[in-house]
């Protein structure tokens, strides 16, 4: 499939490059930006996530996309969409996600990366819905949710079958947008 990337008035969704790695390792060894995930990354485990992110770039056409900023060229974090993984009650499904360096946290960046992660969801792909997940805690992911037009699905709310029994993370509250949903808001 033609790799899809897109783009925003400040922001670049592209593929992955070599380049990127340093940028992504530093991304995934910040404690701050990792807190509602297991545990920070190392550099190998960050350059295993870099493989799986181009390999579903490669198959689907889309996928997590490197997200560079325009002005500087600075890469910034992590946005886009991807077939969720792992078995629950919503799957099959794709999921939208993000993950930014502190630095450019309560900027619009999340936001606007998502709202052009979603336009191409639903103009491109033609997916019906769009999920997204996190843990209770997350709050700020949460707030990006709602104001991309995401709604809660409480009935949906799960426990993550890749961590262990529980694990303080295994809890997770489900988000949706359906496309009916997103055309009507735009």
């Amino acid at each position: 499939m033609p790799l899809i990337e897109t783009a925003t008035e400040r922001l670049l969704l592209r593929a992955w490059r070599d380049s990127d790695l340093p940028a992504l390792a530093a991304l995934n060894a910040d404690a701050e930006v990792m807190r509602h995930f297991p545990s920070p990354l190392d550099a190998e485990q960050s350059a295993q996530m870099l493989v799986r992110m181009r390999e579903h770039l490669d198959e689907h056409g889309f996928g997590f996309w490197a997200l560079q900023r325009r002005d500087s060229g600075e890469l910034i974090g992590v946005t886009g969409l991807a077939r969720v993984g792992f078995a629950a009650l919503f799957v099959p499904a794709v999921e939208i996600g993000w993950r930014l360096a502190r630095a450019h946290w309560r900027q619009g960046y999340a936001r606007e990366a998502a709202c052009a992660a979603l336009a191409v969801a639903f103009e491109q792909l033609g997916l019906d819905q769009v999920v997204s997940f996190t843990v209770p805690a997350n709050l700020p992911s949460q707030a990006v949710m709602r104001s991309i037009g995401m709604q809660r699905d409480e009935g949906g709310d799960f426990l993550h079958p890749k961590l262990p029994d529980g694990h303080p993370l295994q809890p997770h509250v489900l988000y949706r947008i359906r496309r009916a949903q997103w055309e009507a808001q735009r």
